[in-house]
């Protein structure tokens, strides 16, 4: 009985409230903070959808990679389920080196009604082919080949078929890509 009496007065000489603990003052420290901060280069990866990400470079800006296809070129598909075809690519995707090549790799897709007067229907969409399966082609010669890089006499550096040597890279081209473009736009707009 002795011993609960003492241990009970030991235990009510103890004060805790909430800025000490045991009795004691609890002090918080004012220097440095116990987590150092260690600045490592490391790629961050952005959050785009649950199946595909989008890798990051430390500032934040996504990783964009080279591609050996343009907008405008003629490409051939050399694998997956529309192998063979023959299309011109329409968009590029450079975070992912996905491509969308006009008429190829049709998906389809089922659109919901949005007002009541307009029905639900069913459409047929290009999807993304990656640029590792599809090849530079040539209309002339009806051939596919990898793409080469060279230096012409006037300076200029111009991409070429390395079967054919035929040249890529030419004003009339790009010429002819931003007109159809900039025709697009207009036809959206009004």
């Amino acid at each position: 009985m002795a011993a609960m009496l003492a241990l009970q007065s030991s235990m009510a000489g103890l004060s805790l409230s909430s800025s000490s603990l045991l009795g004691q003052p609890f002090l918080r420290p004012l220097a440095s903070p116990l987590v150092t901060i260690v600045d490592k280069p490391c790629p961050i990866v952005m959050k785009l959808k649950r199946w595909e990400r989008k890798e990051c470079k430390p500032n934040s800006l996504p990783v964009l990679h080279k591609m050996h296809v343009k907008l405008g070129d003629t490409v051939k598909v050399i694998s997956g389920r529309d192998k063979g075809k023959i299309g011109e690519i329409t968009r590029l995707f450079k975070h992912n080196s996905s491509v969308i090549v006009k008429d190829i790799n049709l998906k389809t897709k089922h659109m919901k009604s949005r007002e009541d007067d307009v029905p639900g229907q069913i459409v047929k969409i290009e999807a993304a082919i990656h640029s590792s399966n599809v090849m530079l082609y040539s209309k002339e010669q009806d051939v596919a080949s990898r793409v080469g890089h060279k230096i012409l006499d006037n300076g200029s550096r111009v991409r070429y078929l390395i079967k054919t040597g035929e040249i890529i890279d030419s004003a009339e081209n790009w010429k002819k890509v931003h007109k159809e473009k900039e025709e697009e736009k207009e036809g959206k707009t009004t």
